[in-house]
């Protein structure tokens, strides 16, 4: 019984082989297109399914770079000014003291998660003009730290730098 299943099989395996051989070169030119254009869909489908998933450094770099006078200015003025901010990281928070009281924008940048981004606004606290982030939530590594403020006469300021928790 056994045997017969064996020669069955091994019957299947050599017919098989027989007709692989016997293909002409044009049935495998359409296997091979064939084989080549389910390689292509699999990956576009690939590329849709990761578009959100991405993590864009900035997601409007066109408008970036058409404003970038004004970034340039806002950098230039931390220079002149000597307002460039002392940061200090703690075990449960980042402290930004600033020179003078302000208005600011900032957002800390994960670059292996776009999801762990943290985005703040407000004013400065205390005669210290601080600005206090909880880093509870925040993992470690290296973040990208933006931080745009005008001071109280209206001069803006850009502060770009890299700290790691």
């Amino acid at each position: 019984m056994c045997d017969l299943a064996l020669n069955i099989l091994s019957l299947k395996i050599h017919s098989f082989k027989l007709k692989i051989k016997n293909m002409n070169w044009g049935t495998k030119i359409v296997m091979g297109m064939f084989a080549f254009m389910v390689f292509i869909v699999a990956m576009v489908i690939y590329m849709f399914h990761m578009h959100g998933k991405d993590a864009l450094i900035e997601e409007n770099y066109y408008e970036k770079g058409i404003n970038y006078n004004a970034e340039f200015d806002a950098k230039q003025n931390v220079l002149q000014d000597d307002a460039k901010p002392k940061i200090t990281i703690t075990s449960t928070q980042i402290v930004i003291q600033l020179k003078d009281g302000a208005q600011y924008d900032l957002l800390l940048m994960r670059p292996a998660d776009s999801n762990d981004d943290v985005k703040l606004k407000g004013t400065t606290t205390g005669t210290s003009n601080l600005i206090l982030v909880d880093r509870a939530k925040m993992t470690k590594g290296m973040w990208f730290l933006n931080l745009s403020w005008r001071n109280n006469a209206g001069k803006k300021y850009l502060f770009k730098n890299n700290i790691t928790l």
